[in-house]
């Protein structure tokens, strides 16, 4: 029988024992038609990057099933008609995974909780030790950045054109005169 990964996404205001029934509902359709499901996972209630149908997040769950065609196109069948599944795909693979998946890992290590990095959030130093130009706090702003004159020399004159001379620096308080 084909193999096949299938994830669909269940509406925010649902509660996680409802999604829990819809996966139980959702394999026993699979199990009618003679299939089954080797592996579930609920990966829990996700922020999306978009909204779907007025949803800011969803809850995600997870099959590895072992199927034949027509049990999972009457999964994916009832799963449009039901109001509480928002979106869903199933993909055809050549060999299904025994493991916990990327996501299932990914909580695991999110529950280890701090590693000891500053307080930056994605690890290093926290972020208000920024300085130079575009800084919220500090930093430097253009009027005060000292003159570029050493950056890159005097330009070359171009045809029929003057030498450039210099200008003189510019008063750090224009207008404040005494």
């Amino acid at each position: 029988m084909p193999l096949y990964e299938h994830t669909f996404l269940a509406r925010q205001d649902v509660t996680q024992a409802q999604v829990e029934a819809l996966m139980k509902e959702f394999q026993g359709v699979v199990e009618e038609g003679q299939g089954k499901v080797t592996k579930q996972e609920y990966w829990g209630l996700k922020n999306l990057a978009f909204k779907i149908k007025k949803n800011r997040k969803a809850h995600y769950a997870f099959f590895n099933i072992d199927a034949p065609p027509a049990a999972v196109t009457e999964m994916e069948r009832r799963m449009g008609i039901n109001s509480d599944v928002i979106r869903f795909l199933t993909i055809r693979v050549d060999e299904l995974e025994t493991e916990p998946s990327v996501q299932m890992r990914k909580q695991d290590r999110d529950e280890r909780g701090d590693r000891g990095f500053g307080g930056g959030g994605r690890g290093g130093p926290p972020r208000g030790d920024r300085g130079g130009f575009g800084g919220r706090e500090g930093g430097s702003t253009f009027r005060s950045r000292p003159p570029r004159d050493g950056d890159r020399g005097p330009r070359p004159p171009r045809d029929g054109e003057a030498p450039r001379v210099p200008r003189p620096p510019r008063d750090s308080n224009p207008g404040s005169e005494g």
